[in-house]
């Protein structure tokens, strides 16, 4: 569905600038914020204010009024807008109906009000008390035969309070099913990473961007993603800084940006050039890249230079030999057609690496979402210990997460993989002894329900169903649950995909007051480089029935184990109590929690690479090995194309804001196909033609997408790209990395097929 006809123009001017301030402007005049929401932005991100609820950017640690980005705005004025979806609105419509709207009509209707739940002799929900609702929860989790028959789902939104709560109360009903939005994104950096060099975490923090010497930015789009990024990368580029990008579709904020809160730039209508070097990688490429890269370093090395740091190899890592072994014995003609990339521009890139005494390098899911994701991101990790760039001012690696708080929840336990350390700790601090076994991530709970062992999902936060991968399975998957629980601010589709129960319960947003017998109370979030902070509301709660997602997991333990050795009753009102817990359970890293968040900028979580300290067995960094270049399997259809989901400008997550990518030139429509030129006439297709896209698989499962207009786009070769969620369906469950269980969202191997079927 569209607002209007599709139209496509190339978009030829700076990102940022006049265009981001317009839009910021638009979005609070379309949810009638104007007033309120300007004067909330004031507080975002600012000491004693909240924290965004859009990315996990850090915040700057300077004196900005304006602490904010346009996609920021956009999420603030969604959260703040007037509009309600009350029990008249469901009164008005049906499941069905509402099932036949898009996301982003959904997302237009506003805030929910009261907890609801579903009505099947009606098809509607109806309202339901809080006290009803905990009941159904508590009788559902208490018949199961088996905890492992529940899942337990956490979104990025959760603070760390909430998520630390849900982990103990998950822990103690008896399972570790935590199928999490990080296992679709960043989970190889959480499993990836902790083997090469001890945490699954980057290592850098915002100074570090002012003293680096290159900067590489791989598989991200911070315009869009990560919009604060960018004021780190043109004060960069303004020094001199070489910053190289690498990514399948040039992004226009990497190649000029103007920022808004730049006064001179923003009156003289100037921008900067972002990035020196943009490297046109094929989908799946980066791995030959960065072996290509690295040749030229031994290659450099064999000749009598010094490039590496061998003190630092010798002090600090293992399996160096192993690397340099296989990095000989690949051939520059197989890693020029792996990666797409030219030998000559390959050593141009190496050489600003080599030159570099301080190199960063960021990444995003266009490294993680493949099926040797994890596999991927240890080869950045190999690259940066050649030249011994961690615990050094201006170098490191910095994965750049999505949802604020989604790496927060991994650290407080919002992890299906829990270590023995930790589940001792929760047995000590707690008084009962945690599930030892491995519980669910993402694509096994998909599985579990469609098996149908999986009876109960409940939801703190997020919009599950559309999330995840091959989306009409999915849904039958979720059909099958005895009983749903959506825990939201507003009405997505994960609410229509529901099991033969059914409730939405309604939270208190990021940006609203939170007031308890004990007066009001904050929450914390840890941002994608590891600082703690803390968010207060300011704005009045959206409806007098919301009730806070702390309180809510506190009364469905309460509900499902009324035997329970935990004082929840107690963490209700004060959230005080629950950080010291958290200090307990975390003592290396959160000892003094409830004294340290008083700080205005919060704290740092210790990074033990930071000091050249290495949590591995060995003690050691360690070089993994990934033989070959390719990162997914090997298709030997003509016709394949590589297939990467992306996000518009105009959304978060599968928040749809407008049917608008203004950087991408796209008005007016999201069924899209981003190809490039010569692969579509190859296939004898014109400009503008609809086509539909299959999956290419041996699983048996027929996935296809029809009504899709082509969009002449400067992809690399073989590559095309959609929109996320809307191309779910295309990506087959089983298409995922093994090690994380994150979806291969970037390289799904389909064909185009023309014309698109009718009807």
């Amino acid at each position: 569905m569209t607002d209007s006809k599709p139209r496509y123009r190339s978009y030829t001017s700076p990102a940022g600038g006049w265009g981001a301030a317009a839009a910021t402007a638009k979005v609070l005049l379309e949810q009638s914020v104007v007033t309120k929401g300007s004067r909330a932005l004031l507080s975002m991100n600012q000491p004693g204010g909240f924290k965004c609820p859009s990315c996990a950017f850090p915040d700057a640690d300077c004196t900005k009024t304006l602490e904010f980005c346009e996609n920021g705005a956009k999420a603030l004025a969604h959260e703040a807008t007037k509009f309600r979806v009350t029990r008249d609105f469901f009164a008005q419509h049906s499941v069905a109906e509402l099932m036949a709207q898009s996301d982003y009509w959904l997302e237009m209707q506003g805030r929910l009000t009261e907890p609801m739940r579903y009505d099947p002799a009606t098809d509607h929900y109806v309202p339901v008390s809080w006290d009803e609702a905990f009941a159904t929860i508590g009788r559902h989790l208490r018949a199961l035969d088996d905890p492992n028959a529940a899942e337990f789902y956490t979104s990025g939104r959760t603070p760390n309070e909430a998520a630390f709560l849900y982990s103990i109360f998950v822990r103690e009903y008896g399972t570790n099913n935590f199928p999490d939005c990080s296992n679709m994104c960043h989970e190889p950096t959480s499993r990836g990473l902790p083997p090469a060099i001890g945490v699954g975490k980057g290592t850098v923090v915002l100074e570090d961007f002012e003293q680096a010497q290159a900067i590489f930015v791989i598989g991200q789009n911070p315009g869009t993603n990560a919009p604060r990024m960018m004021t780190l990368l043109v004060e960069a580029r303004k020094r001199g800084v070489p910053i190289v990008a690498v990514n399948p579709m040039p992004e226009r904020a990497l190649i000029r940006f103007t920022e808004p809160q730049d006064a001179i730039q923003m009156a003289t209508f100037g921008s900067t050039e972002i990035a020196s070097e943009f490297v046109h990688i094929r989908v799946g490429g980066d791995l030959a890249l960065l072996k290509g890269m690295m040749k030229v370093m031994v290659e450099r090395e064999a000749a009598g230079e010094t490039v590496f740091d061998h003190n630092f190899l010798r002090e600090h890592t293992e399996g160096f030999a192993e690397l340099k072994a296989d990095i000989e014995a690949q051939d520059w003609a197989d890693i020029v057609a792996a990666s797409g990339v030219s030998e000559e521009q390959i050593r141009r890139c190496a050489e600003i690496y080599i030159r570099s005494k301080a190199t960063i390098i960021c990444y995003g899911m266009g490294l993680t979402q493949h099926q040797l994701g994890s596999r991927l991101v240890q080869q950045v990790a190999n690259i940066l210990l050649l030249k011994g760039n961690y615990g050094r001012p201006g170098a490191g690696i910095s994965p750049i997460r999505g949802h604020s708080n989604v790496q927060g929840d991994r650290t407080v336990g919002i992890d299906e993989k829990p270590g023995a350390a930790y589940l001792d700790r929760v047995r000590d601090v707690f008084g009962f002894n945690p599930p030892r076994a491995h519980g669910h991530h993402t694509i096994e709970s998909v599985e579990a329900m469609l098996a149908g062992t999986a009876k109960v999902f409940i939801g703190l936060g997020g919009n599950f169903v559309r999330a995840v991968p091959d989306t009409e399975r999915a849904y039958d998957a979720m059909r099958k649950l005895d009983l749903t629980v959506g825990i939201a601010t507003k009405l997505n589709r994960g609410h229509l995909v529901h099991g033969r129960e059914a409730l939405i319960l309604p939270v208190v947003a990021r940006s609203e007051r939170i007031e308890t017998a004990a007066g009001e109370q904050f929450v914390t979030i840890e941002d994608s480089m590891s600082n703690v902070t803390a968010s207060r509301g300011v704005l009045d709660p959206a409806s007098p029935h919301l009730m806070p997602e702390v309180e809510i997991v506190c009364r469905m333990a309460m509900a499902a184990l009324p035997a329970s050795k935990v004082d929840w009753a107690g963490y209700i009102d004060d959230y005080g109590r629950i950080r010291d817990k958290i200090a307990e359970v975390y003592p290396a890293i959160y000892e003094g929690f409830s004294e340290r968040i008083k700080a205005p900028r919060g704290f740092h979580l210790d990074i033990p690479p930071r000091r050249r300290v290495w949590a591995t067995p060995n003690g050691k960094a360690n070089f993994l090995v990934l033989p070959g270049l390719a990162v997914n399997a090997e298709i030997a259809d003509p016709a394949m194309l590589r297939l990467a989901t992306v996000r518009s400008h105009d959304q978060f997550n599968t928040t749809i804001y407008s049917y608008n990518d203004r950087y991408r030139g796209v008005r007016g429509d999201r069924m899209i196909l981003f190809m490039n030129a010569a692969d579509r006439e190859a296939r004898g297709l014109d400009a503008g033609a609809r086509v539909a896209l299959e999956t290419i698989s041996d699983d048996g499962v027929e996935r296809r997408v029809d009504g899709l207009t082509i969009i002449d786009y400067p992809m690399s070769r073989g590559a095309v790209a959609g929109y996320y969620p809307e191309l779910n369906p295309l990506l087959p469950l089983d298409h995922y990395d093994r090690i994380s269980g994150t979806p291969a969202a970037k390289s799904i191997p389909v064909r185009v097929v023309a014309p698109a079927a009718k009807g």
